[in-house]
């Protein structure tokens, strides 16, 4: 997948969740099912996934490389970065689970402060994508907690099906209500 098409991936992936959000009640973002996360902790953890990413992405390219290396393989598609991240989750949920126990459930005015954010560290990662080089994305990793290693390229294409997994979960956690 070429840099333009990983940005407008991104682009599509948050426009669904921000237009599946502007639908939803005010108080839908701290609300959630029992033992299950509120609205407002899915957009906590998205924000602090794409920030992660972000700060990763500002250090110069041989820091990166100094401090985890470079790829060993041929970059996966898209494809078949979401079927790898979907099998990881399937044998790691209580890894999964324990890594995400501490996000809390943000208050109405940082709710709202936090879709200002996620759309601002949306479009910065778009930037970035684009002023990469085609050898970087493909040589640079960084580590994932769930998936290892990865290359830019990898990680960027999941952030988008990471948007898409948790709008997908938002969506049947409120139509099951």
């Amino acid at each position: 997948m070429n840099k333009e098409s990983i940005v407008n991936l991104l682009e599509d992936k948050h426009q669904q969740l921000f237009d599946w959000l502007k639908e939803q009640p005010e108080d839908t973002f701290e609300k959630g099912p029992e033992g299950k996360w509120t609205t407002g902790q899915h957009i906590e953890h998205l924000v602090n996934s794409i920030q992660k990413l972000n700060n990763a992405l500002s250090f110069p390219s041989f820091i990166l490389k100094s401090k985890f290396g470079t790829s060993n393989r041929e970059v996966r598609t898209y494809n078949e970065v979401v079927k790898k991240y979907q099998d990881k989750l399937i044998v790691n949920q209580e890894k999964a689970r324990a890594f995400n126990i501490n996000v809390k459930t943000p208050s109405e005015k940082k709710y709202k402060q936090l879709l200002s954010t996620l759309e601002i560290q949306n479009k910065k990662l778009q930037y970035k994508t684009l002023k990469l080089k085609d050898k970087n994305l493909d040589t640079l990793i960084l580590p994932h907690p769930l998936m290892g290693k990865m290359p830019l390229r990898e990680i960027i294409m999941w952030t988008a099906y990471h948007t898409e997994h948790h709008t997908t979960i938002l969506e049947e956690k409120h139509s099951s209500k």
